[in-house]
């Protein structure tokens, strides 16, 4: 594939700015902000890097898109697009920071950091036992490479993890993966699931009552996308105590509005979706080695399945 008119843009398009251009490449970039983008700049570039597409977003003369995070939801989902349009996303570290964020969360349940905190303001003396890792059970809610570093990291504990994908595929680090359309045995006590689905029209709304209900005084952890969960059966889950406390880092309208119900409730954690931030020099990286690869007709690890969404 010919490259040579690259358009960045984006929230860290500046800081994007100030790493390429102290490197010596042979390519045309324009960098903008999401809303200076016009249609004169789309018609100029080959190749096309944000988190999102712009407002007056359109591919017709665009070969490439990249997105400088995991997720590509915001170009694919309720879309139509160009399957003649190469897309692909970022791969960094994100494995390794989101598997950090769900085990400080796991450790603070099983810690019992709130009971005695707590306890420590009421001045209690409350000797209760904290419980270890080795006797939780974890279900993963999708099986691609975060999922996978977060398997891996909890499995050196000693954790028994489980998976769930759409392909049922198995994979190291996981005692068993299960497909979406799989019964999971009721005799499988789920003491936390983790979600780190994408956005597509299969896992839309996915966790519902019917999906909660199966759980008994569980831990849900969504590090995945908002959407994923239909937010009246989460609230919902939690009276009945199908779920315990819910840790949520991602919300299907970002930033969670002031009015949201979610705010309020003392068994939800609310965290503004940082649970794995883009850093530029990671985006850069992983950007040029993308770029390599596309221009050599190397092989793309992080190439996007446009029809399943990621």
């Amino acid at each position: 594939m010919d490259i040579k008119n690259i358009l960045i843009t984006g929230r860290i398009y500046k800081e994007v700015q100030a790493i390429l251009e102290d490197k010596d490449l042979n390519y045309q970039f324009y960098y903008l902000s999401d809303e200076e983008v016009t249609h004169e700049d789309l018609q100029w570039a080959d190749a096309f890097a944000s988190f999102r597409p712009s407002p007056i977003f359109d591919t017709s003369h665009i070969k490439w898109v990249h997105s400088f995070g995991a997720g590509v939801d915001s170009f694919l989902h309720n879309k139509a697009w160009d399957q003649t349009v190469l897309l692909t996303r970022t791969i960094c570290s994100f494995g390794q920071k989101i598997g950090e964020y769900c085990l400080s969360y796991i450790l603070r349940e099983l810690q019992l950091h709130q009971e005695f905190e707590k306890a420590q303001i009421e001045k209690t003396w409350k000797p209760n036992a904290p419980r270890l890792l080795n006797e939780q059970t974890i279900f993963i809610y999708g099986t691609g490479v975060i999922g996978q570093e977060i398997a891996k990291m909890l499995s050196t504990f000693g954790v028994t993890v489980y998976g769930v994908s759409l392909s049922g595929q198995q994979k190291d680090n996981f005692k068993k993966i299960f497909s979406f359309t799989d019964e999971i045995p009721p005799t499988l006590k789920t003491n936390f699931i983790i979600s780190t689905l994408p956005l597509t029209d299969l896992t839309h709304n996915l966790f519902d009552d019917q999906k909660f209900s199966s759980l008994d005084d569980a831990v849900f952890i969504n590090v995945g996308r908002g959407a994923t969960v239909r937010e009246d059966s989460l609230i919902n889950a939690l009276n009945n105590g199908w779920l315990k406390h819910a840790y949520l880092d991602v919300f299907s309208a970002e930033p969670l509005p002031m009015s949201s119900p979610l705010w309020e409730r003392k068994d939800i954690t609310v965290t503004p979706h940082i649970s794995a931030v883009t850093f530029p020099e990671e985006a850069v990286e992983c950007f040029l080695e993308t770029l390599k690869n596309i221009t050599e007709n190397q092989p793309l690890k992080n190439q996007v399945d446009v029809n399943k969404g990621f």
